[in-house]
């Protein structure tokens, strides 16, 4: 590789870091608010996680438009679109405050939930930006974007909150669109070669791919620590405000997660090339475990805070772990299928999990929804522990 090739790479990779930093700033507002906007503004209490529901299942109804799409187009006009998408979420967002409107505020939150679907491929163009040997620390510079997503999203709910007279967060909705604005120019100076599936030699059937264990580990697992982390997370706002505490501890505990999901990536490449994907996976999943035990601990500020902590680094491992465990089982002709698949079922399942997390808690308590998790986490664990010894016995690579 030439220096003005690794130049190149470089400067893609950071590229996509600072756009996913924007993309997770506005998704991370809305996870901020959405539940609790979706109380004042539904019919019934039960529907109120109803507008992250429909964020999630727009991330994964996009996932496969958005790769098929990608593949005619390419990776940038893709990236573009997607922050389209995410600009119009944000307007019919605030459209929806100004008018009270439940089913518009639900429909921007889908169209936010599309655009999430277009850049969650950022870490896999990130792989094709850096190359196979330093795949793991692409991912992980990537997915460590949503540092700054931790503070920024958050606080522009904050600070938007009473910006426009009369309109309560109205103004958090339109700082929202802004950022997909900035992202859009960000995402106008990426240079990626355009991924040619014809040269990475033959691809095999679907089933065939899908019969491969780790790759079935791979999905099942990020899977898994995905749809755990966004159900614990979308009912926490309710669950602080229903056990009495102010409204102000709502945005550190959910600042605080997020560092906890992000800043870990900044060694988690390493830590996967050292020791392996599915040892730092189950890692994450003993985190996830522990998460609920301190969930189930107490209702004090504190319980939450360290609760939501561990949930952000337990689905760090989890889900930067599977995603390398997933680029190891396919082939460059296959890379394209694949990914969409994962996204696929990713979303999938984590959109069955924000759209029981309102009624559970609802319906349950706080205490319920947390033990709802366990047998998930555990089987997942399971998993992670048999693929593991599997590729060892085979001397694989993982």
């Amino acid at each position: 590789m030439t220096a003005d090739t690794t130049a190149s790479s470089r400067g893609n990779v950071l590229t996509l870091a600072l756009s996913q930093a924007l993309m997770l700033s506005a998704i991370v507002l809305a996870m901020a608010l959405a539940a609790i906007l979706g109380a004042m503004l539904a019919p019934d209490r039960g529907l109120a996680t109803l507008p992250v529901a429909a964020m999630v299942i727009g991330t994964a109804i996009a996932s496969l438009p958005a790769s098929a799409f990608m593949r005619r187009r390419g990776r940038r006009p893709g990236f573009l679109l997607g922050a389209l998408l995410g600009v119009a979420g944000s307007a019919l967002c605030a459209l929806a405050l100004y008018e009270s409107s439940f089913g518009t505020f639900v429909v921007g939150h889908f169209l936010l939930g599309s655009y999430q679907g277009f850049a969650n491929y950022y870490r896999f163009a990130a792989v094709e930006a850096a190359g196979a040997g330093e795949a793991s620390r692409a991912i992980s510079l990537v997915v460590a974007g949503g540092v700054v997503a931790a503070f920024v999203g958050p606080q522009l709910a904050v600070w938007g909150r009473d910006w426009i007279g009369g309109q309560i967060f109205l103004g958090s909705y339109l700082a929202q669109g802004a950022l997909s604005l900035a992202a859009l120019l960000v995402l106008s100076r990426l240079r990626l070669p355009r991924v040619d599936v014809g040269q990475g030699g033959s691809a095999r059937p679907l089933r065939e791919i899908l019969g491969q264990p780790a790759l079935r580990v791979s999905i099942f697992g990020a899977a898994v620590g995905y749809a755990v982390m966004i159900m614990v997370m979308t009912a926490t706002p309710l669950a602080i405000l229903g056990c009495g505490l102010p409204e102000s501890n709502v945005t550190p505990v959910i600042q605080w997660h997020v560092v906890g999901m992000f800043a870990p990536s900044f060694v988690t490449g390493t830590l996967i090339k050292r020791y392996g994907a599915p040892r730092i996976m189950q890692i994450g999943f003993v985190l996830l475990i522990g998460q609920v035990g301190l969930a189930l601990s107490g209702s004090a500020f504190l319980h939450f805070l360290s609760a939501l902590v561990f949930l952000g680094v337990g689905w760090n491992f989890a889900f930067i772990g599977g995603t390398a465990l997933l680029t190891q089982a396919y082939r460059p002709a296959e890379q394209l299928k694949v990914q969409a698949v994962n996204e696929f079922a990713i979303f999938g399942l984590v959109a069955v999990a924000t759209l029981s997390a309102g009624w559970l808690y609802d319906r349950f308590g706080w205490a319920s929804l947390n033990l709802a998790v366990l047998p998930l986490l555990v089987a997942a664990l399971i998993a992670v522990i048999g693929i593991e010894r599997r590729l060892l016995r085979t001397g694989s690579v993982a």
